[in-house]
């Protein structure tokens, strides 16, 4: 072993440099794996770090609708202490001139927070609010130019603003907000007036527990007691739970993105080792002709490539880890929480196994190769035909390719997902490995083409020891992943521009009442004549049995059943609701007023395993509301209107306590004008301006975008250094080539021209089916990842791909200028 470590660093020193696209490929991937899952997370610790005081206690208790009863709150109290919040949507306006902004209105007793500190910005009058007095966002002020001691109207109250929110401790556990925070006291909210029979409010009560309590088994308990009550538990492990699901899918997606640049980096790897040992084949015919072994050889060459592929490792794993930092110096504010910053050696880890095993796995046959070359070497031509891998190389190469998508799957948040990925990944690289062959041996058999530079250009790709196979390889799959994110973020694009349709409503009112319905319609006609109206009861409630079986009693829920996830809005309709289809069943008479029947989305009731027939239990304000699915709809959720995924049949629910739900359909000038004639005569109801929604969805997904392109900047990069090596490598394999045919008669130009044709022969058919593959691969992440309408720009799909092609064009001859510039007797003395 001395002696092969010496010859190793030797030959290292002298010529290691062939090594660079090893290095650098394994460096990328890597650092993309490393960087991904490091920074997936610092964000995942950081919740649940901050677990208690995102949820605001050891233990919260929700209900719609209501305020607890005097039962419950001594129930709530026994079991520790107490703090009671209510949130809702209200609409904003300043006395005086502006215009009523929407916002979410949030009102604490003195006991809140249990957990955290709440804290006002420097400048306020106290330290929060109480009474006729309260905090707005910085946002808020910020839109409504408000300042401390402005006076705000919410409702009936008009609310001395006594400062600006600089610390709200729950924030992240409260969930999805539409319109910036106003903090107020219970006397302030009681004073707004906006708490009636109907309102859509939600009651949050926090407990801390005594020392050794089990939140899960309290909170189960308290339920139980309550069962027709609509109660929901929540622990701090479930805090935050949408945000912690979305950072998780987006983690995994941009984890397999990671495993893209890596599985390009595998055939950089291959390249690179092949183009590398392929220099050194009069090296070894020496040491084999001076007494050396074939293992001796092997372990030299290995510690080689160990030693290279360990240093670019090492540094992907050391930038891995610094992604949390820079991203939190360069985009904190985007993030929903700051990163808990340091070391997390699962996903350095994983990054450092899978790099390794993905070099172990495309430098095993160039390695076997370099094993077995005869000592015979030294007397024949260097281009004499490669012996295949032998049995013991297959069985080590399917040992390692199984060890690979092992550890991708295992350490998956998504194990399905990621074996698909894996599993469809190596098919591509096999399905472009036998096209390569394939193509060698179609082009062998074919006619040989009269005109010399096409019939060089073709000889070039099939001729003893082509790199047609390693071209194909990296080509199809840096095509088909430039395609595929090309597709990925156009629909994105296509989302975040096309969100509102065209016939989408100006405004959602809530918190209407049924008496104050021609009042509102007034108020809309005056400031927008000919607006049109469409108003429809509502009210929350919550699907607690499905044929019979209570969801508190399943031990685990249907994959994709949102609808038993909290409180959803419900209506009631004597006719098919616009905008739904009946795909099974039938809709009952418009004047049934039988026994409750209700009609469910088709896609939510195929997800339940629902079916006409079946009976589900909705808990409507704490009573119990069984129905029997009467029809099944598919409902048009992109066009904005009020749709529903529960409908029930007139009759029973309407004895409920409930409020409207209306769109207004305006001329888009007179938003403002509807905003505030609607705030003048019904303070209490909220209008959400579609813009608003839509921006916020907007942003969203404008932030995944971002993230999205980040890692597949890496991956990019990776396609393009494995395209320069690998046709670096090819120029230099053929350099006897180009010296012969100097020596005969050609000229540079024509040369450059022959090999053009080449690499656009290759380049045109490889896009062909890069087109496919990647329009097949950004179709799923699109429509099933993402859950968005697939909708890319083949414009700019298809320029990305001409500009690969073009690009692989430029970075052959531009590899080729070289070995073209050099002189036929140099390049034969070399040899």
């Amino acid at each position: 072993m001395s002696l092969t470590w010496r010859l190793a660093l030797r030959d290292l020193k002298a010529g290691g440099r062939g090594l660079w696209l090893l290095a650098l490929c394994l460096f990328l991937g890597t650092a993309a794996l490393a960087g991904i899952g490091s920074l997936s997370a610092s964000i995942l610790g950081a919740l649940d770090e901050q677990s208690h005081v995102m949820l605001g206690g050891d233990l919260e208790l929700r209900v719609s609708q209501r305020l607890a009863t005097v039962e419950e709150a001594a129930a709530l109290a026994q079991a520790g202490t107490v703090s009671e919040t209510v949130r809702m949507r209200a609409m904003a306006q300043p006395v005086g001139q502006g215009a009523p902004v929407l916002v979410t209105l949030k009102a604490v007793d003195d006991a809140w927070p249990l957990v955290g500190r709440f804290a006002l910005a420097s400048g306020a009058r106290t330290s929060r609010p109480h009474g006729l007095e309260a905090a707005i966002a910085p946002a808020l002020a910020d839109r409504m130019g408000l300042h401390v001691g402005d006076t705000l109207r919410i409702g009936a109250a008009r609310l001395a603003i006594v400062g600006f929110v600089a610390n709200e401790p729950d924030k992240l556990g409260e969930g999805f907000s539409l319109g910036p925070l106003v903090l107020v006291d219970k006397a302030g909210l009681d004073a707004t007036g906006l708490v009636q029979p109907g309102s859509l409010f939600e009651s949050r009560y926090r407990l801390r527990l005594p020392s050794g309590a089990d939140a899960n088994r309290m909170g189960g308990a308290f339920v139980r007691r309550f069962p027709d009550a609509g109660w929901t538990a929540h622990t701090p492990e479930g805090a935050a739970g949408n945000l912690r699901q979305g950072i998780a899918q987006l983690g995994q997606f941009l984890l397999l993105v990671g495993l893209a640049a890596l599985a390009i980096a595998g055939v950089g790897v291959g390249s690179g080792v092949s183009g590398y040992l392929a220099s050194k084949t009069r090296i070894v015919a020496t040491l084999k002709v001076l007494g050396a072994r074939s293992g001796t050889i092997a372990a030299m060459f290995l510690i080689e490539l160990g030693l290279v592929a360990g240093g670019g490792i090492a540094a992907g794993l050391v930038l891995g880890a610094l992604v949390p930092a820079i991203v939190a110096a360069v985009a904190g504010d985007v993030l929903p929480v700051p990163p808990r910053l340091g070391v997390y050696p699962e996903p350095l880890l994983v990054a450092a196994g899978l790099g390794l095993l993905v070099a172990l796995l495309f430098a095993l046959p160039a390695l076997a190769r370099a094993r077995s070359v005869p000592a015979a070497t030294l007397l024949r031509d260097a281009l004499a035909r490669a012996a295949r891998p032998s049995v013991m190389v297959l069985t080590a190469m399917a040992a390692l390719l199984l060890c690979l998508v092992a550890l991708a799957v295992l350490t998956a948040s998504d194990r399905a997902i990621a074996l698909g990925f894996v599993g469809s990944t190596s098919v591509l690289i096999l399905g472009l490995w036998l096209i390569g062959l394939l193509l060698r041996l179609l082009l062998a058999r074919l006619p040989k083409p009269r005109r010399p530079l096409l019939r060089l250009a073709l000889t070039n790709l099939h001729r003893p020891g082509a790199p047609t196979d390693r071209l194909v390889v990296a080509l199809g799959l840096g095509f088909s992943l430039f395609v595929a994110l090309a597709i990925i973020d156009t629909s994105l694009t296509s989302e975040m521009q096309g969100a509102a349709p065209a016939k989408a409503p100006r405004f959602f009112a809530i918190d209407l009442q049924p008496e104050d319905a021609a009042r509102f319609r007034t108020a809309v006609d005056r400031a927008a004549p000919g607006a049109t109206i469409e108003a429809v009861p509502s009210l929350r409630g919550a699907i607690v049995a499905l044929k019979g079986q209570r969801v508190a009693d399943m031990k685990t829920l249907p994959d994709g059943a949102w609808i038993l996830k909290g409180d959803r809005t419900i209506t009631w309709s004597a006719t098919l609701p616009p905008r739904n289809t009946v795909t099974a069943g039938r809709w009952w008479p418009a004047d049934y007023r039988g026994a409750p029947l209700v009609s469910l989305e088709d896609k939510a009731a195929q997800t339940l395993g629902l079916h006409i027939g079946d009976t589900i239990t909705v808990s409507v304000l704490g009573v119990d509301v069984p129905a029997r699915i009467a029809a099944l709809r598919k409902v048009d959720w992109g066009g904005l209107g009020l749709n529903f995924a529960l409908v029930f049949s007139p009759g029973y629910i309407e004895e409920a306590p409930h409020g409207l739900l209306a769109s207004v359909y305006a001329p888009p000038g007179r938003d403002g004008a509807i905003a505030r004639s609607v705030a003048d005569a019904l303070p209490s109801v909220s209008m959400i301006r579609t813009g608003e929604l839509i921006g916020t969805i907007s942003d969203l997904l404008g932030h995944i975008a971002v993230a999205i392109r980040a890692a597949a900047a890496v991956t990019v990069a990776a396609g393009i250094v494995v395209l320069i090596g690998t046709v670096t490598a090819s120029a230099q394999a053929r350099r006897y080539d180009i010296a012969i045919l100097k020596l005969l008669g050609a000229r540079r130009r024509q040369l450059l021209l022959g090999q053009a044709i080449e690499y656009a022969l290759l380049a045109t058919l490889l896009a062909i089916v890069a087109l496919a593959v990647g329009s097949a691969g950004g179709w799923y992440v699109v429509t099933h990842v993402f859950a968005l309408p697939w909708a890319p720009d083949w414009r700019i799909v298809t320029t990305t791909l001409a500009v690969s092609i073009l690009a692989t064009l430029g970075i052959g001859l531009a590899a080729s200028l070289s070995t073209l510039s050099a002189r036929p007797s140099a390049t034969l003395r070399s040899g």
